[in-house]
């Protein structure tokens, strides 16, 4: 079955430029959790997430239905990674603590997803997505970035991308949310960094598919002009994070 496939061109960009999510998220999950024998990571492209949450579970289940994303994942402790849609892992009924997806569930067939949430969780088992949108670093950074997200790359944005700009709330989450604390990725980079993580935007590789040309270059002297080569800056993205029990 074909899928939404907007990384798999630009897998090792990704796993090189994606900013990683906080250690405090995966303590909280871990925390909720019934039991930490096992997680699974469903659409885990290059395991950002699976990752850490190897540092807190016995087992960890990632899958991905790309084969160029999971071939630029990295390893992990307690990580296997399996190729594999989101609506068909080999995991028993009633098995897994944890469920997680990473900035991934807006592209999923979510009805057969959260059924299959449902199938393999155990009693109290939680259910957690969360998603981010654009960065923050300088208003004067902020006002470059923005007409180039809604703007230039705006016809070009999947229809799924706008559910993470609403923040999930539409997103259709199966179980009632648990009281979730504030979280935050950051990271400190170069406005080259920063160039790289743009180009991993699924807008960005549909202008260039339509257009043959990369919009970046475009905004690259727009973006020089208030970020100096030599000065890094604090690059931050609020998370919005749903989490909830299922059977008990």
């Amino acid at each position: 079955m074909s899928f939404p496939d907007h990384f798999s061109r630009v897998a090792g960009d990704y796993a090189a430029s994606r900013p990683r999510y906080p250690d405090a998220l995966f303590a909280w999950l871990a925390s909720i959790a019934p039991g930490r024998r096992l997680a699974w990571d469903a659409g885990c492209g290059s395991g950002q997430a699976s990752t850490a949450l190897g540092a807190h579970f016995d087992r960890v289940v990632a899958t991905d239905a790309s084969t160029a994303q999971l071939a630029a994942a990295e390893p992990g402790a307690h990580v296997s990674y399996h190729e594999g849609r989101e609506s068909n892992p080999a995991l028993a009924d009633r098995s897994v603590d944890l469920v997680t997806v990473a900035q991934a569930v807006h592209w999923f067939d979510r009805p057969q997803f959260w059924a299959e949430a449902h199938r393999v969780l155990a009693p109290d088992g939680v259910l957690a997505v969360w998603t981010y949108g654009v960065a923050q670093i300088t208003p004067h950074v902020d006002a470059v970035i923005a007409p180039f997200y809604g703007d230039v790359l705006g016809p070009y944005w999947p229809p799924e991308r706008a559910h993470c700009d609403t923040h999930y709330r539409d997103i259709g989450f199966p179980y009632a949310t648990l009281p979730s604390p504030a979280f935050a990725m950051s990271a400190t980079w170069s406005r080259a960094q920063l160039v790289a993580y743009l180009r991993t935007w699924s807008a960005v590789g549909q202008y260039l598919r339509r257009e043959g040309v990369d919009p970046v270059l475009a905004l690259e002297p727009a973006l020089a002009a208030v970020w100096p080569d030599a000065v890094d800056r604090t690059v931050t993205w609020p998370l919005t994070v749903l989490a909830g029990r299922g059977q008990r």
